[in-house]
């Protein structure tokens, strides 16, 4: 609950200095909408259900994909494929993004095998994080799990995450298109590690 006001807010500013979202909504707007109805079922589950088996095998999935790579085995979705997987992976992030709030592991996993450049990746992103985010906001907030006081605290998170957030922007405008992709598959390896540990622990 703390971290989607912080989420919200970073990824708008991420989505608007990336500049032509018409084109990245129409090409996701599948995935955004399929993700839309996922967020909502998943936060559901998270309402009755505990997390840990979704955070198990999502960090498991994360870890494989990252170890893949390592081996140069890089896996990539063929042009013809991406409108008939846009919903089914659209679907599958929202679910776990609704009962884990990590809808960007999947995501990003996804929109690498797509072989985008640096910044329509990172507009990508941006875009499809700022609105699943949103839906999940309305979904907590329905059923009853986000108060009054997480909501403050998110709030203040949200201003402390800008600082770090500055930092973020202008080390990845430094980056070339190769350094980038090894930096989203050491992060993408870190966020799978993590999960896993919180999943069995």
């Amino acid at each position: 609950m703390l971290l989607i006001i912080p989420n919200i807010v970073m990824d708008l500013l991420q989505a608007t200095r990336q500049g032509d979202l018409r084109s990245t909504l129409r090409r996701f707007a599948s995935l955004v909408i399929f993700g839309a109805v996922g967020t909502v079922i998943g936060t559901r589950l998270l309402a009755v259900l505990p997390a840990k088996t979704a955070t198990l095998v999502l960090g498991v999935t994360v870890v494989a994909f990252v170890l893949l790579n390592a081996t140069r085995w890089s896996p990539r979705v063929r042009p013809g494929w991406e409108r008939w997987l846009d919903p089914v992976v659209g679907f599958g992030a929202g679910v776990i993004g609704g009962v884990t709030n990590v809808p960007g592991t999947p995501l990003v996993m996804y929109f690498y095998a797509l072989g985008l450049a640096k910044y329509e990746f990172v507009r990508a992103v941006a875009v499809t994080f700022v609105l699943y985010k949103v839906v999940q906001l309305g979904a907590v907030t329905w059923y009853g799990l986000l108060s009054w006081q997480l909501f403050g605290l998110s709030l203040l998170l949200a201003l402390v995450a800008l600082a770090g957030f500055r930092l973020g922007l202008a080390i990845q405008d430094r980056l070339d298109q190769r350094t980038f992709n090894r930096v989203v598959l050491v992060i993408l390896g870190l966020l799978g590690v993590g999960l896993v540990i919180r999943a069995v622990t």
